[in-house]
């Protein structure tokens, strides 16, 4: 058991690795509005890559989705719609309360409504909280709240240092935002729960493990990309300084540069929930609760190194980089005390 639990969170770092490097292309997107990059970009990760995937899993879709209940369908697609509204959320929480702060609000509440509500929902919360098992594994999450805190407050330092503060900085807005961003953002672990159907299915037809959630993907990300694309049109339609017609009438070398950037912004995006699978599948089901947990955290751990590594922490001085590399470390010791929780299960 303990061999898998390891496999399993590593492969979760694999996803939040691509989760906090995928901005890095779409940042170099150039004289596109972001709506149309971000909608380019959804194309890959929210419809293309989801279902090309599971063409290549499933060998007839008419049996395979035909066994799966409406019901089942609408609560995922349902969970993926919520998720949507979280991501127009995270933008607009960056908007006020600036990238550092409104990131670790958000992630935050992320962690603790996408961990615990299913629990909740499910009726073993009480299971949770009584076993030895389950104590060391809230103590692990309680770590990674402290942990993400830090690397918020790391990461705050640093915007003031450089002078880089929210455009339209707003505290009591910001956070409003930032608490709705978290609780709607983790639609997607409610979505995976709701999934259990289709996983089974692809079980049953002798699909590995590892790919037996990814059928789940095209439906579940259906519903966020609804919700996506329709912001991101309306905006495009209604704003008088965005148009689409205006983003495509550069010369067709930028166009091509323009889109290989925004989708390989929108693989690496797909690609933190094609790893988060492969880690789900990994640790033993009585404790799949942790795996939104070990998600989210492990995020915050690597968009920090990844920000070291791009050197965005450049000319801060010590002190916010040694902040910083606290918060990384506590994170690390949160994912150990939750694989020593998983382990004495």
């Amino acid at each position: 058991m303990i061999g898998t639990i390891i496999s399993g969170i590593g492969w979760h770092t694999v996803g939040a690795a691509s989760a906090a490097s995928f901005y890095a292309p779409i940042s170099k997107v150039k004289q596109w509005s972001w709506e149309t990059t971000w909608a380019i970009a959804g194309l890959f990760s929210w419809i293309l890559l989801p279902w090309v995937v599971t063409w290549f899993l499933v060998p007839d879709f008419a049996s395979f989705y035909g066994g799966i209940t409406v019901k089942a369908y609408l609560a995922m697609f349902f969970f993926g719609a919520m998720w949507g509204i979280g991501n127009v959320n995270y933008g607009l929480t960056m908007r006020y309360l600036g990238m550092s702060l409104g990131i670790g609000v958000a992630i935050g509440v992320t962690l603790v409504v996408g961990t615990l509500l299913p629990v909740i929902v499910n009726g073993t919360f009480g299971h949770l909280v009584t076993t030895q098992s389950g104590q060391i594994t809230m103590l692990g999450i309680m770590i990674a709240l402290v942990g993400i805190a830090v690397v918020t407050y790391a990461g705050h330092q640093k915007d003031k240092v450089l002078g880089q503060t929210a455009s339209e900085f707003n505290l009591k807005k910001g956070l409003i935002l930032a608490v709705f961003c978290g609780i709607f953002s983790a639609g997607f672990a409610f979505g995976l729960n709701a999934a259990e159907p289709v996983k089974e299915a692809s079980l049953q037809i002798g699909i590995n493990p590892l790919y037996a959630m990814l059928p789940s993907y095209g439906i579940i990300m259906g519903g966020g990309a609804l919700i996506n694309f329709s912001y991101c049109l309306i905006r495009l339609a209604v704003k008088s300084d965005l148009s689409i017609r205006h983003d495509f009438s550069f010369p067709v070398k930028s166009l091509c540069i323009n889109g290989l950037l925004a989708a390989t912004g929108g693989v690496m995006w797909y690609l933190q929930f094609f790893f988060y699978a492969w880690g789900e599948a990994s640790i033993p089901q009585s404790l799949s609760f942790v795996n939104w947990m070990l998600h989210m955290s492990i995020y915050v751990l690597c968009g920090g190194l990844v920000g070291l590594a791009l050197a965005e922490w450049r000319g801060v001085g010590s002190r916010p980089v040694r902040i910083l590399c606290l918060g990384m470390m506590i994170i690390v010791i949160a994912a150990n005390v939750v694989g020593l929780g998983m382990a004495t299960a």
